[in-house]
């Protein structure tokens, strides 16, 4: 039988009023991840140069980066060779034994011509939030450049921002294909998720003690100059 509507004035105005408050809270997170990210999104051009870049995971295909995630590698490495970022954190899940983001990242760089010595891998990087805790618990990174799609960028930079990290976001562009509107989509319900780990701040899934890989790659000469053929850092 279809739904019946209210009979009196007061319970239709009191059912507009709960329509409009859920859609109200509904719409909640995606405003703070908006709010938080305003003015921290760049381009590989004008993105302010940090030492450090943290490139997330976005999926392995037959053990190689699926498309998104070659792109935002391509990026990252776009970054180091024009002096912006002097060094890579890539973080991503290595669950499992046959899953091996970080590792598949690495190699997709160092293929690319990223020196080996410059990468760092993080692999206990389960979700953005752990990710973005990981980087300044971890690793001790508090200032970075965030490599992602453009549709994930905001929250990412919202996360890592209330995790401790000062971060600007660099966006990968893709074309709106099915991939595109599927990503996009489900940011609106992560957003949800991304609220509730900014408000309750919960430990990633695995902390571990803390690692010295980032501030290692810092101090080696080699990432104290720019690379061959590299500008020099602003």
């Amino acid at each position: 039988m279809p739904a019946r509507l209210p009979r009196t004035t007061r319970a239709r105005r009191r059912t507009v009023q709960a329509v409009m408050l859920g859609t109200v809270l509904a719409l909640a997170p995606a405003t703070w991840m908006h709010t938080a990210a305003a003015g921290k999104l760049r381009t590989t051009a004008d993105v302010p140069a940090r030492d450090v870049a943290v490139v997330f995971g976005a999926g392995l295909w037959k053990g190689r980066p699926t498309p998104y995630l070659a792109h935002r590698l391509d990026t990252a490495a776009e970054l180091y060779r024009t002096g912006k970022v002097r060094v890579l954190l890539v973080t991503g899940d290595n669950s499992r034994t046959a899953y091996d983001e970080p590792s598949a990242m690495r190699a997709y760089l160092t293929a690319r011509g990223v020196p080996d010595g410059r990468i760092v891998s993080d692999y206990a990087g389960f979700d953005t939030w752990d990710s973005c805790v990981r980087a300044r618990k971890v690793f001790g990174v508090d200032r970075a450049v965030l490599v992602t799609q453009d549709f994930h960028v905001k929250r990412a930079v919202a996360l890592c921002d209330r995790a401790g990290v000062d971060a600007y976001g660099v966006g990968v562009p893709e074309p709106h294909d099915r991939t595109w509107y599927y990503g996009t989509t489900r940011e609106l319900f992560a957003a949800g998720k991304a609220a509730l780990d900014a408000g309750l701040r919960p430990d990633p899934h695995f902390l571990g003690p803390e690692e010295k890989g980032v501030a290692e790659a810092l101090a080696s000469p080699a990432a104290a100059r720019p690379a061959e053929g590299m500008a020099p850092r602003p």
